[in-house]
C-alpha cells in the first residue's frame, strides 16, 4: 500500500511516542527523526532503521521524500520552524501552543481545514475538552465554558512546564473558536499523586437553553467520535444539570505505545495529530 512519508522534529517523549504511532498507521510511513543534539530519541529512531539528523528543522525541510512534518518542539521553536517548512512546501502539524495555523480538533473541524499547510493541535487539554464544549454548545448554546485539566506530574515534561501560560491561553481560545463558547477559561493542575492518576478533565458550562436530554445525547455522540481515534477517552461523569450549569468529566487513558498509560495528556494530542495526518495522507493518495 502506498503511504505518505513523514518527519518528526523533536525526539523527546512526545516525538518518540508519535514515531511509534506512525509506525502503526495505514497511510503514513515514518521517514525522519530530527533534533538539535544526539539524544536518546535520535538513537532510538536510528535503531529502528529510520533516517536521523541533528540539523533540526532544516533536515525536514531539505528531505524531498518528507511530505508531512510533526513539530514536537516548543511554541517558540515552531514560530521559527513554521516559515521554513512552509517555504519548503511541507504540511506542518504543530504539537505546540504556537498556533501559527488554525486550531484543529479532528472530530469537530478537520473537514473544514484540509487545504491548510499548518495545523495547530491546540493543547492536550484542548483535545480533551473542546469536543465536549462543542457538543454542549450545539445542543444548548454555551455562553461560558470553563475547564480544568488535571494531569500527573510525571507526565508533565519540560515542554509542558515551560508552556503553561500558552496552554491556558491557547486552550481558552480554542474553547471559543472551535468549541463555540461565547466566553471561556482554562486551568491546568499538575497532580503529584502516587501512583500516578489518569488525565482527568472537568468541563463546566453555563448554557442559554438547558435541555438535559439533548445535551446528554450530544455529549455521548461526540465521545464516540473521539473514541474513534483515542480509544482510551471516556466519560467519567455524564452531563449533569443544575439550573443552567452543565458539568461533565472525561478521563483519558493512554495507549501505552511508548509512554505509560497514565500519560493520557500526551497520548490524546498525539492520537489526534496522527488522525489529522492520516486524513491528509488519504487525500494526497487519492
Amino acid at each position: 500500500m502506498d503511504r505518505i512519508k513523514v518527519g518528526i522534529i523533536g525526539p523527546g517523549n512526545i516525538g518518540t511516542d508519535l514515531m511509534y504511532k506512525v509506525m502503526k498507521s495505514r497511510h503514513l510511513e515514518m521517514r525522519l527523526m530530527t533534533g538539535i543534539v544526539e539524544s536518546e530519541g535520535i538513537k532510538r529512531a536510528a535503531g529502528l532503521g529510520f533516517a536521523t539528523s541533528t540539523k533540526g528543522v532544516d533536515a525536514a525541510a531539505e528531505d524531498p521524500e518528507v511530505k508531512i512534518v510533526f513539530d514536537a518542539t516548543s511554541a517558540k521553536a515552531h514560530l521559527y520552524n513554521a516559515p521554513i517548512l512552509k517555504a519548503a512546501g511541507k504540511i506542518s502539524i504543530d504539537m505546540t501552543p504556537a498556533a501559527v495555523g488554525p486550531y484543529v480538533v479532528p472530530c469537530v473541524n478537520l473537514d473544514r481545514l484540509t487545504e491548510e499547510l499548518d495545523f495547530n493541535m491546540v493543547t492536550c487539554g484542548g483535545q480533551a475538552t473542546v469536543p465536549i464544549a462543542h457538543a454542549i454548545n450545539r445542543a444548548a448554546d454555551a455562553e461560558y465554558v470553563e475547564i480544568v485539566s488535571c494531569i500527573s506530574s510525571r507526565s508533565a515534561g519540560p515542554g509542558t512546564r515551560a508552556n503553561i501560560d500558552e496552554f491556558t491561553e491557547t486552550t481558552a481560545k480554542a474553547l471559543r473558536q472551535v468549541g463555540g463558547a461565547d466566553r471561556s477559561k482554562a486551568i491546568i493542575v499538575l497532580n503529584p499523586a502516587e501512583p500516578p492518576l489518569l488525565m482527568t478533565n472537568t468541563i463546566y458550562a453555563l448554557v442559554k437553553n438547558p435541555d438535559e436530554k439533548k445535551i446528554a445525547e450530544s455529549v455521548r455522540d461526540i465521545v464516540r467520535e473521539v473514541q474513534g481515534y483515542v480509544p482510551g477517552y471516556r466519560l467519567r461523569l455524564p452531563p449533569t444539570l443544575d439550573g443552567n450549569k452543565v458539568t461533565v468529566i472525561v478521563e483519558v487513558e493512554g495507549a501505552g505505545d511508548f509512554l505509560p498509560s497514565y500519560s493520557g495528556n500526551l497520548d490524546i494530542i498525539n492520537q489526534a495529530a496522527v488522525a489529522v495526518a492520516e486524513k491528509l495522507a488519504a487525500k494526497m493518495l487519492g
